[in-house]
């Protein structure tokens, strides 16, 4: 009997949930189940998938109370529950709509005449997927949907930080023939995770770095395919010719939405020092109006951080910041409120790359804002770390962002705008540097990579090849 995992509250910080890990042997034989249940779900083709997935959807629909308050309680948030349900449903529809396309077998002629290839693809039989706590279905899900209609069957361990949703959602699965002898989640933690890595053909991880090192290394030793999606520390650059009132809205929501619990959080602000002030100033103005959500879920819109470790993280970068000079222009500190955990957006000037605030991820609603004279030290600040991920651009013209867009490294750049690959799937995208690693989640690669492309070369006709040996 595998010892059970409390779970805490993030509003009470009360343990007032439980989650019973598998035990080693359990999980091999759910894996087992699930590889031996995989080539039926393959044989009976697309369209009886996406038939299934959108009889998940609806199952889901009647469990949207159940789901949306499990969500809350494992996150303290609701607005952002109830678009993570949204979007995960308009996940489902958009495969769905996709796949038949895309998983469709082609043939051609080749260079030789009398040589035909017919070229198909075969999905790999087991995925694995392990999710972080931040936006607990979307990021479960986010892998689950495309690799269960190109053939997979899939097994997702979730953090177990935020695992309620689980037992509603399995709900949701099990109500669909076709598809719970395919899909399962299994709550756990690190070790869970660790075990999962030995029965599954291929690992999608949503996470640290830390721990993403630790996921590809075991990934590498047993020779299977890693899709990391890791840590973000992403830049906003504000170019001189920027429109104020738009940069200070969109780089305000790219930060502390979600009270900046995202690996695409707007995490440094570089803002041309002719406008600097002004920017710092509409920024606060801004930052100021928004509330906590607290003592209720309506109450604001900044929810309280979900993890305990990561409001240690956010006061020691802010301790740092403030010790080695940087200037608090509002918010500033971690607080505790009836045992939950809470940061006010929190501006801060006098920022240097000599801090954590400014190099490391904070994962916080935390806007530390520096000044640049050069378009080149912009570019060359906003590259000055280990991350990746993505990052924003403002200028009036947008061939005046692209210009230094192209420089930056980074997977995904918002111009005019910010923390737009959350919301536009088409485009696709690799992680930079320590971001990540593996083929893109976005555009239609997000499904292609759960296929293993194979190639048939027919000969068509029955003449001996010139270049046998001669006979």
């Amino acid at each position: 009997m595998t010892k059970p995992i409390q779970v805490r509250n993030p509003r009470t910080g009360k343990l007032d949930y439980d989650i019973v890990p598998p035990s080693g042997n359990l999980l091999e034989q759910q894996c087992l189940g699930l590889r031996q249940a995989q080539n039926h779900w393959q044989q009976i083709g697309v369209e009886r998938r996406i038939e299934a997935l959108k009889q998940w959807k609806q199952a889901v629909l009647s469990q949207r109370d159940s789901l949306t308050e499990a969500l809350v309680n494992d996150t303290g948030r609701l607005s952002i529950s109830v678009l993570e349900i949204d979007s995960f449903l308009s996940s489902i529809d958009r495969w769905c709509k996709l796949a038949p396309e895309l998983l469709q077998e082609s043939e051609k002629n080749t260079a030789i005449p009398f040589i035909h290839l017919k070229q198909t693809s075969v999905p790999y039989p087991l995925v694995g997927v392990i999710s972080p706590w931040n936006f607990p279905l979307l990021l479960s899900t986010i892998d689950t949907i495309p690799a269960l209609i190109a053939g997979c069957a899939v097994i997702v361990k979730p953090s177990e930080i935020a695992s309620r949703f689980v037992k509603p959602l399995m709900t949701a699965i099990n109500a669909v023939p076709d598809l719970r002898d395919v899909l399962t989640f299994v709550e756990g933690g690190g070790e869970t995770g660790a075990n999962l890595l030995e029965y599954v053909d291929l690992i999608c991880f949503t996470g640290s770095v830390a721990t993403g090192l630790k996921v590809a290394e075991a990934a590498a030793k047993r020779f299977i395919p890693a899709f990391l999606e890791l840590g973000g520390k992403d830049p906003a650059i504000v170019l001189s010719s920027a429109n104020l009132e738009l940069a200070t809205s969109a780089i305000l929501w790219g930060s502390v939405v979600n009270t900046g619990q995202s690996c695409l959080s707007i995490e440094r602000i570089y803002v041309a020092e002719s406008m600097f002030e002004e920017f710092v100033d509409k920024l606060v103005t801004k930052a100021e109006r928004l509330k906590l959500a607290y003592p209720t879920v309506e109450s604001g819109e900044i929810g309280p951080i979900i993890a305990e470790r990561q409001a240690e993280i956010i006061r020691e970068h802010l301790l740092d910041a403030i010790a080695k000079g940087a200037v608090v222009g509002c918010g500033g500190k971690v607080e505790e409120k009836n045992g939950g955990w809470w940061c006010h957006p929190t501006v801060l000037t006098q920022v240097n790359h000599s801090m954590k605030v400014m190099t490391e991820e904070t994962f916080g609603p935390i806007m530390p804002v520096m000044p640049f004279s050069t378009v080149e030290e912009a570019i060359n600040l906003a590259n000055n770390v280990i991350y990746g991920l993505s990052a924003a651009i403002f200028a009036e013209e947008e061939s005046e962002a692209l210009a230094v867009a192209r420089y930056i490294d980074a997977g995904a750049i918002s111009i005019n705008d910010a923390g737009l690959t959350a919301l536009i799937y088409e485009g696709a995208k690799n992680s930079f540097k320590f971001s990540g690693l593996g083929g893109s989640r976005m555009g239609t690669a997000g499904l292609m990579r759960f296929l293993r492309k194979k190639a048939f070369l027919v000969k068509t006709n029955a003449v001996p090849d010139p270049w046998w040996f001669d006979s």
